[in-house]
């Protein structure tokens, strides 16, 4: 079963990427480039429901046959 966790992710002063999310409480992810913090914040996201599988799960919508996905290019 796939869930959809909605990041905010933000660019740091320092040029470091901060993940955060309303869905999931307590994630908190930091990397060097978008995609960096993006793995992060996944692998962080399954320990968190992992953890707290039932008070996490209830937040979050279950991924359908079609979605629309932010696609992010640098140019």
């Amino acid at each position: 079963m796939e869930k959809i966790v909605t990041l905010h992710i933000q660019r740091l002063p320092e040029g470091l990427y901060l993940a955060t999310s309303d869905n999931i409480q307590g994630l908190i992810a930091q990397g060097r480039t978008i995609a960096e913090t993006i793995e992060i914040a996944r692998d962080v996201a399954k320990k968190l429901i992992e953890a707290h599988a039932d008070e996490q799960i209830k937040n979050l919508i279950t991924l359908s046959d079609s979605f629309d996905y932010p696609l992010v290019i640098g140019v």
